[in-house]
């Protein structure tokens, strides 16, 4: 609502200046048309501003500083080209600056009428002059305000303000971007990590990482086309997620380019960005961590989850298959965890109580030892199994 009521202050500010500067009377002279169009241009230009404004509403701080900095140094060159253009002019013989002769005398002699038609061809040469001087300071300040925009935008990564002997280089704040890798969008766990809205930093997919989701989603190989494409399904997801901010990032780095495949590149690219890898590639993950790159590997994040067991505790295991060693079960809690139960082999398809002798964190997850512990082994589990009565038990 406060935005809307500045854009209309703003419109009637602008008219009420025209307004103002209209009714002047060297304007008011010119006539009623003059007036008019003095009045609405600027109206319509403000009005048109204020379109855009409302219409643009995914505005990039990136972009609108870029643009910002482009047209101020296409500004200043604009300036010393037209100062170059002066100076080049002064070497140069031009014709000299003359007055407009007037109107010619209603009764004029022939002499008077030679010296009037000189007069007005020496203005005449003058003024086409000052009008090709003009048109060519346009063009070069035109050029050079686009030159620099374009340049700017295109290098908004690599863009440094630069004063001798002191560097202002972008710097990082608020939450660090996150970099996808391939195996991540790929695995698809992380589209219900962002459905918690837990992620409040943008996730960044480079553009080297969509290529390489096309090309595996482009095989010859059907495990490999459907891996690629449920990637590309993955990312379409996420980017109807609202709770995420998610964009391609198709800049162009000389240090990424330079890199030899897409993990050397993430890395470099997470460098550039001073951002963080997101993946579930355990040899990425030793790379990035040389490369002193903070990265979250999905699987620890899956593993540091789930529920803590410690020795001693109870709890409730469905066994489903034997063991390696003789009298083991094997049972598994919801999140796939593997509980291996001594003398649990007696217990298979039921439902058993365990007690919790050790736990072990492996590289593939964390597995629980126990034991069957024969004191609620026919307990109830749940609340809403009651304890037969006394009379029902006779």
């Amino acid at each position: 609502m406060v935005l809307h009521v500045v854009r209309l202050i703003f419109v009637l500010l602008v008219l009420a200046i025209t307004v103002s500067f209209a009714f002047q009377e060297a304007i008011y002279a010119a006539g009623p048309e003059f007036i008019t169009l003095y009045i609405l241009a600027p109206t319509v230009l403000a009005l048109a501003a204020v379109l855009v404004d409302m219409f643009w509403r995914k505005k990039r701080l990136r972009e609108l500083s870029g643009l910002f900095f482009g047209v101020l140094a296409g500004m200043v060159i604009a300036f010393m080209l037209a100062l170059l253009v002066d100076l080049v002019l002064a070497l140069f013989p031009v014709p000299h600056e003359v007055e407009h002769p007037g109107e010619l005398p209603p009764h004029a002699t022939k002499i008077i009428i030679q010296e009037y038609t000189a007069a007005e061809e020496a203005y005449n040469d003058y003024a086409a002059h000052i009008r090709t001087v003009q048109l060519i300071k346009l063009l070069l300040g035109a050029a050079s305000v686009y030159v620099c925009v374009s340049v700017v935008l295109q290098t908004r990564d690599d863009f440094r303000f630069i004063v001798p002997y002191v560097e202002f280089a972008k710097e990082s704040r608020g939450a660090r971007p996150l970099l996808l890798d391939t195996s991540v969008i790929i695995d698809g766990r992380i589209a219900g990590i962002a459905d918690t809205g837990i992620l409040e930093s943008e996730v960044i997919v480079p553009r080297f990482v969509l290529a390489e989701l096309q090309t595996i989603a482009d095989s010859s190989d059907k495990l490999k086309r459907n891996r690629g494409r449920r990637g590309l399904d993955m990312l379409k997801i996420l980017q109807d997620c609202p709770a995420l901010r998610i964009r391609i990032d198709e800049s162009h780095v000389p240090e990424v380019e330079a890199a030899h495949d897409v993990d050397a590149k993430l890395v470099a690219m997470a460098e550039h960005l001073n951002g963080r890898v997101v993946t579930n590639d355990f040899n990425l993950n030793k790379v990035a961590q040389l490369r002193g790159v903070d990265v979250i590997n999905v699987n620890e994040l899956a593993n540091a989850m789930k529920p803590v067991a410690l020795p001693g505790e109870s709890m409730w295991v469905k066994i489903i298959k034997a063991g390696e060693q003789a009298g083991q079960g094997v049972g598994y809690l919801d999140d796939g965890t593997m509980i291996v139960v001594e003398q649990g082999r007696d217990h298979i398809g039921r439902e058993t109580a365990i007690s919790v002798t050790s736990v072990m964190q492996t590289s593939a997850g964390r597995m629980i030892f126990g034991t069957v512990d024969s004191d609620k082994t026919f307990a109830p589990r749940r609340e809403n199994h009651k304890t037969p009565a006394p009379d029902e038990e006779k």
